[in-house]
């Protein structure tokens, strides 16, 4: 190890890096990995349960046990971490294999984390020619290493993005002269009482399929890219659902963003929506406004599943008693409140009138754990997964992938108040299908910017 190329580093994974991604060791190409012995008893103590942390750990276990082998040959020397198809991973993985030295004054050395610094302050010294990183996802011991003057790191691989302001929003605006670089040959027609335009020009490029774009000059245009061709876009003007007429359930669009969010819920053709925004912004009246009108209205959908990650806010209250539906009707408060509110935008119904329709929507909304997702096909179902921030990339694509023929998967989230520990707004799994399915044909993504909750909720949300 010692001889080493002075080039490649030496990184000291923590457990908790391996418990967030099992396939973390095998993400840093041509650099080295050394693991401590504490590092494996933690992976031990944490095997037990159901949780995504036990499976991880798990799953760790097994990587680790195709990189060690049944081969006899000391382990001191590494075991090649090229395996499994990562053939362009050229490092080694190294164990802790004897007893080392970590005497750190500052720092009790039975804690878990001290004897991890330990080990990294004693393969500093050991290799003075190499850089030896700590990489860990808790803040603490990344402190307490700076402070040691140890290098340490966060584990950065599954971020989809460095920086969320640069997250795809949906929404292009456009400049002032637009319609004087792409008119020249324009084209326009009508199909099934649909409005389209054929332009050309440099900003075309940049579109993406089913991106809105709206020009707010001397005559305001909305549109939705259909398709793009090189420099060559082909736009639709959308339904305007501001106007009292195009009502959904009751309920009109108040801003710009509201009406682009209700053309990709009400599009039959997209099959994935995300909607980002923060609190008040819409997004679950919106949805369930739009599963409403699509399942009982319009027959598409046979029924409405509702879902969400159960991480409490505040302490946890204990066991709850029922089936499945009851446990989940405290983390269903959301639904309860919109629901109330699409319930008395008919004021012509009477209270007789409005208590059938409350249990004709209830007989066709479901109320689902995600601890039960796992092998379920979902069919002609209209799927509203809610708080999706807190889920991570492998838990969304485990519900993403239950849709069969004809069902539609509406993602809502605000990645501003993620309560999931290790997951930030760079790894969420929220930004990371945001990120993914961007220009895919059958998929809208809108992020929402105006609250319309109340004056007292905007004001709360923008200064506190």
């Amino acid at each position: 190890m010692a001889k080493k190329n002075s080039t490649t580093k030496l990184f000291v994974l923590d457990t908790n890096v391996l418990m967030h991604d099992p396939s973390s060791i095998f993400r840093f190409e041509e650099h080295d990995i050394y693991l401590p012995m504490v590092t494996l008893e933690e992976l031990d103590n944490n095997k037990k349960g159901v949780s995504e942390v036990a499976r991880n750990a798990r799953q760790t276990s097994r990587n680790l046990e195709e990189i060690i082998g049944t081969n006899e040959e000391s382990l001191e020397k590494g075991r090649s971490l090229g395996i499994k198809g990562n053939t362009h991973v050229t490092g080694k993985l190294f164990l802790q294999t004897t007893a080392l030295p970590h005497d750190l004054p500052m720092l009790a050395g039975s804690k878990a984390d001290n004897q991890i610094l330990g080990v990294v302050a004693y393969l500093k010294n050991k290799h003075p020619d190499r850089q030896v990183i700590l990489v860990s996802k808790d803040i603490n011991i990344r402190i307490k290493a700076r402070a040691l003057g140890i290098a340490a790191e966060d584990y950065f691989n599954d971020k989809v993005l460095e920086d969320t302001e640069m997250l795809y929003t949906g929404i292009t605006e456009l400049p002032e002269d637009f319609w004087e670089k792409h008119s020249k040959d324009m084209e326009s027609w009508q199909e099934n009482g649909k409005m389209f335009y054929r332009l050309t020009g440099p900003m075309c490029l940049n579109f993406s399929v089913n991106e809105f774009i709206f020009y707010e000059f001397d005559k305001p245009f909305h549109a939705i890219v259909r398709k793009i061709s090189g420099k060559t876009a082909t736009l639709e003007v959308i339904k305007d659902f501001i106007n009292g007429k195009h009502n959904i359930w009751g309920i009109n669009a108040r801003n710009r963003e509201q009406n682009f969010a209700l053309n990709l819920l009400m599009d039959p053709d997209i099959d994935f929506v995300t909607l980002l925004g923060q609190a008040g912004t819409g997004k679950t009246l919106l949805t369930l406004a739009a599963g409403l009108a699509q399942t009982l209205d319009k027959k598409i959908y046979n029924e409405i599943i509702m879902t969400r990650v159960t991480v409490p806010v505040g302490e946890d209250i204990g066991f709850l008693p029922g089936t499945e539906e009851e446990k989940m009707t405290p983390w269903m408060g959301a639904l309860e409140d919109n629901l109330d509110v699409l319930n008395k935008t008919d004021e012509e119904a009477g209270e007789w009138g409005r208590a059938a329709t409350q249990d004709l929507i209830r007989s066709r909304i479901k109320v689902k754990s995600l601890n039960f997702m796992r092998g379920r096909t979902f069919l002609h179902k209209y799927l509203i997964i809610d708080e999706a921030q807190n889920l991570t990339p492998k838990q969304m694509k485990t519900l993403i992938t239950r849709a069969g023929p004809g069902t539609k998967v509406v993602c809502l989230g605000n990645i501003a108040q993620i309560d999931t520990p290790y997951l930030t707004e760079g790894s969420s799994g929220l930004t990371y299908v945001v990120d993914r399915f961007k220009g895919w044909d059958h998929n809208g993504h809108i992020t929402l910017v105006r609250g319309e909750r109340s004056r007292l909720a905007d004001y709360a949300a923008e200064t506190l």
